[in-house]
């Protein structure tokens, strides 16, 4: 994982822990004070936002323990690896883009930020500058080429 996807998770389950699991427990406690729970909605969807936080605080806490955060600087090179930022350009529109291939937490499509399971990811991984990687898209199939590959965070 980079360094910006640990500090994010991290970020995420600070929110969890300090903002969002006070705010359940209040609406819960709020929720039992209208009476009959079997039929009180406000309290069956507190409780099952509370079930949502506390599955997530428990996710990032494993991913986080168990995370190795990617020295860039031992990278250099041509050749596509985890957390390469690579130019491509589709051979058919000449359109060019930039993705950085990063790890399944971290991957964010605005962010042009793809997880190294996406079907890009996979035909990149391994090649150099000038190849071509031909993928299959929702689209059809792609043919794309290498134009750049850069390492940094």
């Amino acid at each position: 994982m980079t360094r910006g996807g640990l500090e994010s998770l991290e970020a995420e389950l600070r929110n969890l822990k300090s903002v969002e699991r006070p705010a359940v427990i209040e609406a819960i406690a709020t929720a039992r004070e209208h009476g009959d729970l079997k039929e009180n909605a406000e309290y069956h969807a507190a409780r099952e936002r509370q079930s949502f936080v506390e599955g997530r605080i428990q996710e990032l806490e494993s991913v986080i323990s168990a995370v190795q955060i990617i020295d860039f600087s031992a990278f250099d090179g041509t050749t596509v690896k985890f957390g390469a930022r690579v130019l491509i350009v589709d051979e058919d529109t000449e359109a060019e883009v930039t993705y950085q291939i990063v790890g399944h937490y971290e991957a964010d499509a605005q962010a042009r930020k793809i997880s190294i399971n996406a079907p890009i990811s996979r035909a990149l991984i391994g090649k150099s500058v000038g190849d071509s990687v031909e993928v299959t898209t929702p689209q059809g199939r792609k043919t794309y080429e290498i134009l750049d590959v850069s390492f940094s965070e």
